[in-house]
């Protein structure tokens, strides 16, 4: 790795609809357009950039919200957030949508990458990402989302920035010390292990019926892997037996096409711009535009001083 290099992954829909619904104050701008998320995530921006120190930083995107191959895979996936009589359009506040084409302007103004892959979600760009640049620096990944838990790699210097309890500021450190502590799973692999058992309800992921955190990550500390759970249901292991045999057996289906849509992508197309915090503002016209249009001012002032740029 080379010396004193950190690269940040920002989940960026995490953060911007935390931004939304955490900033009280619509405070719009001058033709009445609401700016809390805008406004929000360029403070957060700010505050990690000023706590982490990274070199490096990517927003990333989701240029798919659904894949296509994970609904292909299981159909209930996300199915619950689309607008009805839709089958791509996902759920959301009208007063958010408006400020999201805004607030990417915005970010990519200043000179801060945003990457996206077309039929892949952030989190596949974030996996991707970390593939790519695991060995030459270590990565902080910034979600609310659990799913990334399965990233987290000591070895590799992999953490994620964990917002959902203490928000950005106070956000959470997980390592795997924190898997074990909080799940009692040893490693990121173990925890896709054990939330592929478990399912996620606000994924449309069944999961096995019965199997929550505590017996899934007991399923895994016994045979070491989803893999080995399966082996031993297949084997005829006398100590799965029971209620527990038999919904494993039942959700043999589910879990033959689970893996595919919890785990992350490692391989998803992305261009390769420069990583690196930009050292100049990259289109300092549209900034301006924007901070006198919108009236957001003071939070890009906050994330320009936090990036040593001069607006």
């Amino acid at each position: 790795m080379t010396t004193g290099t950190r690269l940040l992954l920002i989940d960026t829909a995490s953060l911007y609809y935390r931004a939304y619904f955490g900033v009280k104050e619509p405070q719009p701008g001058p033709d009445g357009t609401p700016t809390n998320a805008v406004r929000g995530l360029c403070d957060m921006l700010a505050t990690l950039i000023t706590r982490f120190s990274p070199t490096h930083l990517v927003c990333c995107w989701d240029d798919d919200w659904r894949p296509q191959f994970r609904v292909e895979a299981i159909p209930t996936y996300k199915a619950h957030r689309l607008v009805e009589g839709t089958q791509d359009r996902e759920e959301a506040p009208e007063e958010l949508g408006v400020q999201v084409p805004i607030l990417r302007r915005v970010i990519e103004a200043i000179g801060l990458p945003v990457l996206g892959s077309p039929g892949y979600e952030a989190d596949d760009v974030i996996g991707t990402l970390v593939h790519q640049h695991r060995a030459r620096m270590p990565i902080d990944v910034v979600t609310g989302d659990r799913d990334l838990f399965q990233l987290i790699d000591d070895a590799a210097g992999v953490r994620v920035v964990y917002t959902a309890r203490g928000g950005v500021r106070d956000a959470d450190l997980i390592t795997q010390a924190e898997l074990q502590q909080r799940y009692a799973v040893p490693t990121g692999q173990a925890y896709a292990d054990m939330a592929t058992l478990r399912g996620d309800t606000s994924d449309g992921l069944p999961g096995v019926k019965g199997i929550g955190d505590k017996t899934a990550a007991q399923l895994i500390a016994a045979y070491g892997s989803l893999a080995g759970v399966r082996d031993a249901v297949a084997g005829g292991d006398p100590a799965l037996k029971g209620a527990r045999r038999a919904n494993l057996e039942a959700a043999s289906a589910y879990l033959d096409v689970a893996p595919v849509v919890v785990q992350v992508a490692r391989d998803a197309p992305l261009p390769q711009p420069p990583l690196t915090l930009p050292r100049e503002i990259a289109d300092p016209d549209t900034v301006q535009q924007h901070v006198e249009a919108y009236g957001i001012g003071g939070s890009v002032g906050r994330l320009l001083t936090a990036l040593n740029l001069s607006g």
